[in-house]
């Protein structure tokens, strides 16, 4: 690993101060800022004509990145609207308990329009109730429902991942067993469901792990909250059920890092070794007695969905006890680069190779 050169120097008003000269990559790859002036940017998505679009937590805006770098709010006063999803020219927007659609939104990014609701039946529970949102290969919006607690044995739809279609408003489980996810893709070359999802806490410093899981259909059970990481069973929950039940994790994650977003890389700029590898977005821990996560990690897989290594990629934001930044979501861009959203540091960094 070395230290990467720092490309772009600027003053900011982020919650905290950025400081590019401490991240290291791996040989020959380089990070800048992409994006500043937005406040706690979370999900990204791409727009047909190239505008990208991001979401918050902490706040209540919707932003719009123009090519020429611009930022703009096209929607403000919302309950956190983390997720956001792009398809057939409209943006759809995901609040705790429903689905906001903004019609061609990016013909009307200087007049944003006003939302139509296409679904408002999701749990109300603020505790997991943020949402990352996708549309599949099927054409459906993949919506996460969290688990309302640390542990606890929540009924449906909750710990679940859902789909809905978003022309007839039909909601259906898609996989359960799943405390809270916060990031997923599909795998380019047989478009199965892969996904991030957060261990349970107080457990201890070094367990339960967070998971990389792979889904290659309806109806399958990832544990929660019986079983974690695939071995473990829940000391409060999880008398007279077995691991075996269930579907195990490809990949244990850091505990407690908050695995959050995470991307197959398919671009063509980075060395061949990362084509179609996954790079997940770690949040950081806060219930940890020394830190972890704070970074952007790479997963590689084999061609049987097998997963090989589990390393960092993208470090320096942790240093010590000490973090000046909290990755995000991950996402490819047109040319070939990759794009972090920071949520601490209120910016969008880019890596390019």
């Amino acid at each position: 690993m070395v230290k990467v050169f720092l490309i772009l120097l600027f003053s900011c008003s982020s919650r905290a101060d950025v400081h590019l000269d401490q991240i290291k990559l791996p040989p020959h790859f380089r990070i800048s800022i992409f994006a500043k002036g937005l406040k706690n940017p979370r999900q990204m998505v791409w727009g047909a004509k190239g505008t990208l679009f991001v979401g918050t937590r902490d706040n209540d805006k919707v932003y719009a990145i123009g090519p020429n770098g611009k930022v703009s709010v096209v929607a403000s006063g919302l309950n956190m609207p983390n997720g956001v999803a792009f398809k057939d020219g409209d943006l759809y927007v995901a609040e705790i308990s429903r689905i906001l659609r903004f019609k061609k939104i990016e013909e009307h990014l200087k007049d944003p329009p006003s939302f139509d609701v296409i679904f408002d039946k999701y749990p109300t529970d603020k505790h997991h109730g943020w949402k990352f949102i996708a549309f599949g290969p099927d054409g459906k919006l993949y919506v996460p429902i969290g688990a309302p607690c640390n542990i606890c044995e929540p009924q449906d739809p909750y710990a679940s991942i859902t789909t809905l279609n978003t022309q007839t408003g039909e909601m259906e489980i898609f996989a359960r067993g799943v405390r809270n996810s916060v990031g997923f893709d599909w795998n380019p070359i047989n478009h199965d469901l892969w996904f991030t999802d957060n261990g349970r806490d107080l457990l201890g410093d070094d367990i339960p792990p967070d998971e990389l899981n792979h889904a290659s259909g309806f109806g399958m059970n990832f544990g929660y909250p019986y079983c974690h990481g695939g071995d473990i069973l829940d000391p409060d929950v999880g008398r007279d059920h077995k691991c075996s039940d269930y579907t195990k994790p490809v990949q244990k994650l850091g505990a407690h890092v908050a695995s959050l977003g995470m991307t197959f890389y398919t671009g063509t700029k980075f060395p061949k070794e990362y084509k179609n590898q996954i790079f997940i977005a770690e949040h950081g821990s806060w219930n940890r007695s020394k830190k972890s996560g704070y970074r952007v990690t790479l997963v590689k897989i084999n061609s049987k969905g097998e997963a090989l290594r589990y390393e960092p990629f993208a470090t320096g934001w942790l240093k010590g006890e000490d973090n000046w930044g909290r990755p995000v979501d991950v996402l490819n861009t047109p040319d070939g680069g990759l794009l972090i959203s920071d949520d601490l540091a209120d910016v969008i960094y880019k890596i390019a190779y």
